[in-house]
């Protein structure tokens, strides 16, 4: 691979290997155009528009009926956990702004907002839910768009942003905290509570919420990695194995994937990631 190019979108870093000057141009607009559409912080988003709008039932687009249709099927898949209907809790645990704004602050996290998710329903590009709800579909949004981007290659490449990847033609990935493994096709993700974590009165908050309580989770994992047939999935895997705790490497076992666990007691793998056999991996328990 010749060439790895690198821009900002979404709030991180998109590194991009192996694309041409076209292909480079096309992996940029598409981000741009999934911002647009999905970010909870600009005013002109779809999302924004959805979420402010005043009656129950709202006409989307395509794209965004396409995506809350794959939202509420990581809901189905992960028994709930990966849920899209909790906008309020986020902002009720102070992340209302883009995360390079985010400050500590001496103001209480709110009472937490649990999610709803059997109040919303979708029909073709009609979306049904109860006014005041705000629907969050970031939990798949830069996944998704990281397996589009690559699918714009011809031919070998990889897409990562945010430390989550899709590659097609074998790349080396680092992995969180030390160890490496060869991607040759599928996608890598990671969700833990280490990146986006900042305090409200003192208290530690994270992005990760408790669908239940509708509060940052306490799972014992700080970061989960998942590898699977596609970033989507992986990312959904991740997300999902994090907020089930003890319970994460046995769920993940039970979908054939591969997991790597991090928490403040060391590292533990599931069955699954200890056949994949990476080509660097630090000490861990398991």
């Amino acid at each position: 691979m010749t060439s790895v190019r690198r821009f900002d979108a979404m709030g991180c870093e998109v590194v991009v290997g192996g694309a041409d000057g076209r292909v480079l141009s096309a992996i940029k607009a598409l981000f741009e155009r999934r911002e647009q559409a999905f970010s909870r912080f600009r005013a002109d988003s779809e999302l924004s528009r959805v979420n402010r709008a005043e009656g129950e039932i709202v006409a989307v687009s395509e794209l965004f009926a396409e995506t809350l249709a794959d939202a509420l099927r990581a809901a189905e898949q992960t028994g709930g956990l990966v849920d899209p209907t909790l906008g309020v809790a986020l902002e009720e645990a102070g992340y209302d702004r883009d995360f390079a704004l985010m400050r500590s602050d001496d103001r209480p996290a709110g009472h937490g907002a649990p999610g709803r998710l059997g109040a919303v329903k979708l029909r073709g590009r009609i979306v049904c839910r109860p006014a005041g709800m705000k629907l969050d579909l970031n939990g798949i949004v830069k996944a998704r768009t990281i397996d589009d981007a690559l699918g714009l290659f011809a031919g070998p490449g990889f897409v990562a942003a945010g430390g989550d990847v899709a590659a097609r033609g074998g790349a080396v990935i680092g992995l969180p905290r030390g160890g490496a493994l060869s991607l040759r096709h599928g996608g890598l993700a990671t969700s833990g509570s280490t990146r986006r974590r900042w305090r409200r009165n003192g208290q530690i908050q994270h992005h990760l919420i408790d669908p239940d309580t509708g509060r940052p989770s306490t799972s014992i994992w700080t970061l989960v990695t998942v590898a699977a047939a596609t970033c989507r999935d992986a990312d959904v895997a991740a997300k999902a194995s994090f907020l089930l705790g003890p319970e994460g490497p046995a769920w993940l076992d039970e979908q054939d994937l591969p997991g790597r666990f991090q928490s403040a007691a060391g590292v533990a793998v599931n069955r699954t990631w200890q056949n994949m056999l990476p080509i660097r991996e630090g000490a861990m328990s398991a």
